[in-house]
């Protein structure tokens, strides 16, 4: 099992449809369409699918990788207005930017909710308050 993370706390996922890999949204035509992307995925491979995906949900296989932020923040500013999910290694220090970058929520394991409680998640739900550029600018 895993759990979401969102501004409010834990949740269990209520995604219902499935996952579709990346390789495989041509072939897929159904009605709700979740696709999953590896930490090395091209955002622009998905410029022309885009409009017929519902969410996507981006790997992160380590909390040192950052490449899903950008990912993220890539998707976004193409024009992408589905859900947005990290799955895998993202703690709890990290969510601010997970949510900076574009992520409506974050996937993690039962075991990482248990080493990392919903009230260190929580304490950094008010992700617009952490942003250390703009405590510089005062």
């Amino acid at each position: 099992m895993s759990v979401i993370v969102t501004d409010i706390g834990f949740s269990t996922d209520n995604w219902q449809t499935g996952w579709v890999a990346f390789a495989d949204i041509a072939a897929n035509d159904c009605g709700a369409l979740a696709v999953d992307l590896a930490s090395d995925a091209e955002p622009s491979d998905l410029a022309d699918s885009l409009e017929k995906i519902d969410m996507i949900r981006v790997d992160f296989p380590s909390f040192a990788d950052g490449r899903g932020f950008t990912i993220a923040a890539q998707l976004r500013r193409m024009g992408f207005t589905g859900r947005l999910r990290a799955r895998g290694h993202v703690i709890a220090d990290q969510y601010a930017m997970a949510r900076r970058s574009g992520f409506d929520e974050v996937e993690i394991s039962d075991d990482l909710a248990t080493r990392q409680p919903q009230a260190q998640w929580l304490a950094r739900a008010d992700w617009k308050a952490h942003n250390y550029q703009a405590r510089l600018r005062g």
